[in-house]
């Protein structure tokens, strides 16, 4: 097997402004930094005539190219059809969106299926469409010790009444990557639809939405290089058998009718921009999508080697503890001290400039899960810009921290 292609990550770093400052980030699953062409690229899109969208003036025009560029972007990104991309203002608000939308189908004593594993923000959306419509909210649990979520937990909720199962792609919190693909065909056996929150997964590796079995998959430019904004891909065909609620005035064409009033024509710009920053780090000469195969194989070549350094470091410092430790994963490390606060360890770390902060994440009901509580613990992100002198700063300031 050939190996993946490599990216000059100095290189790399000269095109972020923000790494100017002197932090080593360490906090990219909270958000990434920007590089220089997606803030141009939200820039000349503010600064050009601009207009809602449309076909006589040049304004209107140039809005509608951005919008239809950005579909096109994000289904290369996805292996998607971009005539299923639909963009919101966060993957929680088309999440809550969505959630209304499937539920209005619901009937008491239908079930609907979420993990302790997940982010809130697809747990709760689906918690509260449940209640409204006498659903029944069915948990797949995770082994606390691995950090594991196997098709077999999932299984053991699923019946003939399940309409849908909520399961995240990669965990924001320990960075478990469950086997998406087998718990999606579970639940198509069982006739249910399948929500994967990709918004974690889509940052570190290769994702294809048939190949996952997701009925919808949602993700965050803004966790890939890109501005803040939610992305939604699903069928169109789906999407047409869905009745979102909606203005009358506004178009009932299919992604448009998911979109609620003018989009953030700036917002999607910066995530064509992104999205062609990430196909362009190794320089590969192909198709759109197969330079964005070969960035994701070459950001895990990156990623991974520097994941083992720091766990291999913090494995000998004593009174620190783990907690990421699916065999699947990305490079997100989760860790806990003995006798030590996380949020110490996350100020005495950014008293160095050393970014890495400590908390639930929102994935409120895996920290509890781990027996964490509601507080969490520091976490360790891993990013495309991450290099050895960033893991060095780490490793000083946490071995110094644990001699405090």
């Amino acid at each position: 097997m050939s190996q993946p292609a490599r990216y000059d990550v100095a290189a790399l770093r000269s095109q972020f402004p923000a790494l100017k400052a002197g932090a080593a980030h360490f906090d990219g699953p909270g958000g990434s930094q920007t590089p220089e062409p997606v803030a141009r690229a939200v820039y000349d899109a503010l600064t050009c005539p601009i207009a809602n969208r449309g076909t006589v003036t040049k304004a209107e025009r140039h809005a509608d190219g951005i919008v239809l560029r950005a579909r096109a972007a994000m289904g290369d990104l996805l292996d998607a059809d971009p005539r299923g991309i639909v963009f919101g203002r966060s993957m929680t608000q088309l999440t809550f969106d969505l959630a209304r939308t499937l539920s209005a189908t619901w009937r008491p004593g239908d079930e609907v299926v979420v993990t302790r594993l997940d982010h809130d923000a697809n747990i709760r959306p689906w918690v509260l469409a449940a209640e409204a419509a006498g659903a029944v909210v069915r948990w797949a649990d995770f082994d606390p010790e691995t950090a594991e979520l196997t098709a077999a937990d999932v299984a053991a909720v699923l019946s003939r009444r399940t309409r849908l199962v909520a399961v995240t792609g990669a965990s924001n919190l320990v960075g478990t990557i469950p086997p998406v693909h087998e718990i999606a065909a579970l639940a198509h056996e069982a006739g249910a639809l399948t929500m994967v929150d990709g918004v974690h997964l889509t940052a570190h590796a290769a994702v294809d939405v048939s190949e996952l079995g997701a009925d919808f998959f949602a993700c965050s430019p803004y966790k890939f290089l890109g501005p803040h904004c939610g992305v939604l891909a699903a069928r169109p065909e789906l999407l047409e058998e869905l009745r979102p609620a909606k203005l009358d005035p506004s178009t009932d064409v299919v992604p448009e009718r998911f979109e609620l009033g003018t989009l953030p024509y700036e917002l999607l710009a910066g995530t064509t921009a992104a999205v062609d920053f990430l196909a362009g780090l190794t320089g590969s000469p192909a198709d759109r999508r197969t330079a964005l195969l070969d960035a994701m194989a070459a950001i895990r070549a990156h990623e991974e080697p520097l994941r083992v350094r720091i766990e291999q470091a913090l494995a000998e410092l004593p009174g620190v503890r783990v907690r990421s430790r699916a065999a699947h994963r990305t490079p997100t490390l989760l860790v806990e001290f003995t006798d030590k606060k996380p949020a110490d360890a996350y100020r005495y770390l950014a008293q160095r400039k050393i970014n890495a902060p400590a908390s639930s994440f929102y994935a409120l009901e895996a920290s509890r899960r781990l027996g964490l509580g509601d507080t969490g613990s520091l976490r360790i992100g891993l990013s495309p810009y991450t290099d050895d002198t960033d893991v060095d700063r780490l490793l000083d300031g946490l071995t110094s921290f644990v001699a405090l």
